[in-house]
């Protein structure tokens, strides 16, 4: 799916100047983080390259099983944020 095709999504749900499709992959990793996952996890979940040419030379792994637990994570957090369970407010600056 294209960025274009989530964001004109948006627009048409009333987010249009409020949200991008980029602002959500944000808020997962900021709220993947303050959860306490791994860094290099939250990255390659994310699709992001390492910035070190070096070891991105060498190390290929995919880390699947702790990036597992941590997408079921998200999923029950999200499962639990539409049930209306009491969670700590993001704010958006």
């Amino acid at each position: 799916m294209s960025n274009n095709t989530i964001i004109y999504a948006l627009y048409r749900m009333g987010y249009h100047g409020h949200m991008t499709g980029h602002g959500f992959r944000g808020i997962a990793s900021t709220i993947l983080h303050e959860q306490g996952f791994n860094h290099d996890h939250i990255e390659l979940q994310l699709a992001h390259a390492q910035r070190d040419a070096v070891s991105a030379a060498y190390n290929h792994a995919l880390y699947l099983e702790p990036r597992t637990k941590m997408m079921q994570h998200w999923a029950d957090y999200m499962d639990k944020l539409k049930a209306g369970a009491d969670v700590i407010p993001f704010r958006v600056a």
